[in-house]
């Protein structure tokens, strides 16, 4: 891998090359789990599950992905939650919601350009150390409710935020460091825009509400062991840090 590949200004560009597509293996596997779709309706606050609970749950059988260790193992993580959301604006924006207006499509389409874009910049800077692409699993969500569709989209940007934050820490490469710094800039501004237009549906929460900053005005730090066990349930190709905190 070359550390010049993550200095390249148009590898972060807002919108992808037509050719890039998003990623190709997507499965929508039912898992029936009640608590999971309850989460759904009361704002996605989930239970702390162990990543071998979560699909052993589903009844998963198959072999594990691990991300790796070091700064691979770092980049192979952010990669895994870019797919992840690059898949599900790619479905959201396939199966509109009821009543999606103008503006609200114009947001999405260019999250999802941003989204993808990211998953192009790892897959190429990653090269052959990159896991493959995983299958996904957004049975829980339902894409015909508007607030369906946004209060899962909040919890992958917050979460992906979260992610970012913790997962500086873990990285040597000062080029990987800048390109993650240049990265969650802008789920920050993903996240931002998505509490903006829950804001007539969630009052409490509001575009930096007090569940995502704190006191000192910083944001939620999550290392790859929190982060993983919260986005498990919409994965479904299981997926392990074991060499990463």
């Amino acid at each position: 891998m070359d550390p010049a590949d993550l200095k390249d200004p148009a590898d972060l560009g807002v919108r992808p090359p037509p050719a890039v597509a998003a990623p190709q293996r997507r499965s929508f596997l039912t898992w029936s789990s009640a608590a999971i779709v309850s989460a759904l309706a009361f704002g996605f606050k989930f239970p702390e599950l162990s990543i071998s609970q979560a699909y052993a749950q589903r009844g998963a059988a198959v072999a594990a992905v691990d991300l790796g260790s070091g700064d691979l193992g770092v980049l192979n993580y952010a990669y895994a939650l870019e797919q992840l959301e690059a898949a599900y604006y790619t479905q959201v924006l396939a199966t509109p919601y009821s009543g999606m207006n103008d503006y609200e499509r114009f947001v999405l389409t260019e999250l999802r350009a941003h989204e993808v874009a990211h998953v192009e910049f790892f897959r190429k800077a990653l090269g052959r150390n990159r896991i493959p692409n995983l299958e996904v699993n957004f049975s829980a969500v339902n894409f015909a409710s508007r607030q369906s569709v946004l209060t899962t989209s909040r919890t992958f940007e917050d979460l992906g935020v979260s992610a970012y934050n913790g997962a500086g820490q873990l990285l040597r490469n000062p080029a990987y460091l800048t390109a993650a710094g240049r990265i969650v800039s802008v789920e920050a501004r993903h996240a931002a825009i998505i509490r903006d237009l829950i804001v007539p549906l969630d009052d409490d929460a509001g575009f930096a509400g007090d569940d995502i900053i704190d006191g000192n005005g910083l944001d939620v730090v999550r290392l790859p062991s929190q982060v993983l066990p919260l986005a498990a349930p919409f994965i479904a190709t299981p997926v392990t840090a074991r060499q990463l905190p």
